[in-house]
């Protein structure tokens, strides 16, 4: 039995103290209570009261009547975040790992908004999952909105362009900006709902109507509330940067500037930070270096230029354009290895053995110049085309390029060994015309190029995880968790019924997924298998402690060869290089996992908003080919029907069941399929079909199609 009453310590006046207190009372304690129990002079009591109310704010703590405060596991409640339905009701995302979301129907969503971080009350366990309430809103998810401005008889408000935000937000008269009806704008929310009025906002932006091409990047930037304009200083701090290094800079570095060195990169890539180059030993093993810009020479820890980066997190990358993390002047010249000219660098120098097997790697800052600018598109005309043209034009470079072809062959055949998953999702590439309208949305292209360079930069990153883990000094790791116990039963239910089988393992390995994409490997399905795959995974993210990498099948990973676009590897290179001149590193792993913490989160606001563009671009395409007939594959199916991906273009759309008027057809969510009652025809995941494109939806960028028989 516990003891409680007992008086702790002073020094315990800690987020931690406070909880393991109240873990050991095992119940809702009065603050006065709390108080006691530490013993503190009147200036203490000011601290534990600051200590307690900031882990009320986090939710680590609530308060509840009488003045008392409680554990939230304790007491049926689950801090997260809300996440609405267009059709009015919601569910709490917990941000404790592993615990069910809670459904919470409209009238009990009460104040709250899509996105809010709040405490949610559990009121009952149903066969489908946890129901409750929410009781508190701790943090409001928007500062504002993006929507189309309207007029009524008497006032103006904003719908929404995003539908899972509920109401429309009201906009007083000498708040509008002059927007003018049907006119996208940004609204400033000024006043949250309560339960008896709507929020109420004010214009600050005019992003324009909504046919014009260029609104929809405009959009995307305030709804994903992109950092997009650069301080001053920070603007100043870049053009104050010498272009080229001067000798000086060149000092205790590693001089590569006589090996054959070039960048590979896409026709419309716009800034190189990475390098290779290879060399042959006397006795027929290969040294590969791996050179990536040193952006951590010119960008120091504080200064404005870093300040802004942290913030952004990451670069994001929009068909037309790109949302950088540092300005043009580091992005696209100083920073980025540019052929004919020096770059400074920190340069992976991996060595190999004839047959490719590994012997050992180095670290050091170096400065190189790149000889060429090559793409993916001529590499794989010289390699696996054979393009006598090409090959003569870039004949100096054409055996380092074979011997790299080789090497990256045997790196990815032990890959493959080891059970890294290759997932086959080829990424849709946006042909946009003059005026920004979309022409065409096609497959990009993986080839040998695509694949040498991506070899070369797993084996940089890896090669960094393990020297950092083997110093033992506090680093940055890309971690990938293993997919969930349900997630794996739900996979495996669902290959079954595609004639697929896995062992029944509780926690099978990524070799055991390899198989099955393997198996599917050229079969109608294999890209929805790919897909299904991808979305039982969890997401890979950053990390102060090393837990591998599952995807990847790797025991250390890191990201250190992107630091242009990725501020997570600008951090590595720091700690890379206090590392190598066995400087200390002043960073302790709880600060690493704060940031680690917020560069995961910046990443997913990234995607999440390169997604949606696609998304725009795919149903703009599709607007004007209405009656248009193509073959599809059925990539999903629902209760309300099922969703066909299109062969000839990077599109989804919805049959709905509505539209099947041969027969009553019923969802069968055992064999994940609808059925017909009467002539017992089956629509299942990764059936081929002939689709008509019968309505799109600009707005709420929905396309259905029509079964063709």
């Amino acid at each position: 039995m516990k003891k409680r009453g007992k008086k702790i310590s002073g020094q315990e006046i800690t987020a931690g103290g406070i909880l393991r207190l109240m873990e050991d009372e095992d119940r809702p304690l009065l603050l006065r209570e709390i108080l006691q129990r530490f013993g503190l002079g009147k200036e203490e009591r000011r601290t534990l009261r600051e200590r307690l109310r900031d882990l009320s704010e986090e939710g680590k703590v609530v308060k509840i009547r009488g003045n008392r405060y409680g554990l939230p596991t304790k007491m049926n409640l689950v801090v997260g975040k809300v996440k609405c339905h267009p059709d009015g009701y919601g569910f709490v995302i917990p941000e404790k790992e592993g615990e069910e979301d809670v459904f919470v129907n409209p009238r009990n969503l009460k104040e709250a908004m899509h996105g809010d971080r709040v405490v949610a009350r559990v009121e009952s366990i149903r066969k489908k999952g946890r129901e409750g309430s929410v009781i508190r809103i701790l943090e409001r998810g928007l500062r504002k909105i993006v929507g189309k401005f309207m007029k009524a008889t008497n006032y103006f408000y904003v719908i929404p362009e995003d539908e899972r935000l509920l109401q429309e937000v009201f906009i007083p008269d000498g708040q509008t900006k002059k927007a003018r009806p049907n006119q996208i704008v940004v609204a400033e929310i000024t006043r949250y709902p309560t339960e008896r009025a709507r929020p109420e906002g004010r214009v600050t932006h005019i992003l324009g109507y909504p046919d014009d091409p260029e609104v929809e990047p405009q959009i995307i930037i305030h709804k994903y509330d992109l950092p997009h304009r650069f301080s001053s200083a920070a603007l100043k701090e870049a053009r104050n940067l010498p272009l080229l290094p001067s000798p000086e800079d060149d000092a205790g570095r590693v001089d590569l500037r006589g090996i054959p060195t070039f960048t590979i990169d896409g026709e419309k890539a716009r800034d190189f930070d990475d390098a290779v180059s290879i060399e042959e030993e006397p006795d027929g093993g290969m040294k590969l270096y791996v050179s990536i810009s040193d952006v951590g020479h010119y960008v120091k820890e504080g200064t404005s230029l870093d300040e802004e980066a942290y913030i952004r997190g990451t670069s994001v990358y929009f068909p037309d354009r790109a949302v950088p993390m540092f300005p043009p002047e580091l992005s696209n010249e100083i920073c980025c290895l540019r052929p004919k000219v020096d770059r400074l660098t920190l340069t992976v120098e991996l060595g190999f053995n004839a047959s490719g097997e590994p012997r050992g790697c180095r670290f050091y800052p170096s400065v190189i110049h790149s000889h060429e600018r090559l793409t993916y598109t001529i590499v794989k005309r010289i390699l696996l085309d054979e393009d006598e043209e090409l090959r003569k034009r870039f004949k100096p470079l054409v055996p380092s390029l074979e011997q790299m072809a080789f090497l990256a062959r045997r790196l990815r055949q032990k890959r493959m060994e080891r059970g890294t998953l290759d997932f086959d999702l080829p990424e849709p590439e946006v042909i946009l015309d003059l005026q920004g309208v979309t022409e065409e949305i096609i497959r990009s292209e993986r080839n040998l190029a695509h694949q040498m360079i991506e070899e070369f930069m797993i084996a940089a990153n890896e090669a960094v995880a393990r020297f950092m883990e083997g110093r033992k000094v506090p680093s940055l790791y890309r971690i990938h968790e293993p997919p969930s116990s349900e997630a794996i039963g739900e996979f495996r239910r669902f290959v079954s019924h595609l004639g697929y089988r896995m062992r029944k393992d509780a926690d099978p390995s990524p070799g055991e997924f390899q198989k099955v994409l393997l198996e599917a490997k050229g079969r109608p399905e294999e890209g929805v298998i790919n897909h299904l795959l991808l979305r039982s995974m969890k997401w890979a993210k950053y990390s102060s402690h090393n837990t591998g990498h599952f995807g990847l099948a790797s025991d250390a990973y890191t990201h250190f060869t992107s630091p242009i676009r990725r501020y997570p590897d600008l951090m590595v290179h720091r700690l890379l290089k206090k590392a190598l001149s066995k400087g200390e590193v002043r960073s302790t792993e709880e600060e690493l996992e704060k940031k680690a913490g917020h560069l995961s989160q910046r990443e997913r606001v990234a995607m999440e908003a390169e997604r949606e563009i696609l998304d725009r671009y795919r149903v703009r395409f599709m607007k004007d080919k209405i009656g248009e007939e193509f073959e599809g594959v059925i990539s999903g199916v629902m209760a309300f029907g099922f969703f066909v991906e299109l062969k000839e273009v990077f599109v989804e759309g919805l049959v709905r069941m509505t539209s099947l008027h041969d027969d009553y057809y019923h969802y069968h969510e055992d064999k994940y399929c609808l059925m017909g009652e009467r002539t017992r025809k089956s629509f299942r995941i990764g059936d081929p079909v002939k689709v008509k494109v019968e309505r799109v939806d600009v707005e709420r960028r929905h396309i259905d199609f029509g079964l063709v028989k």
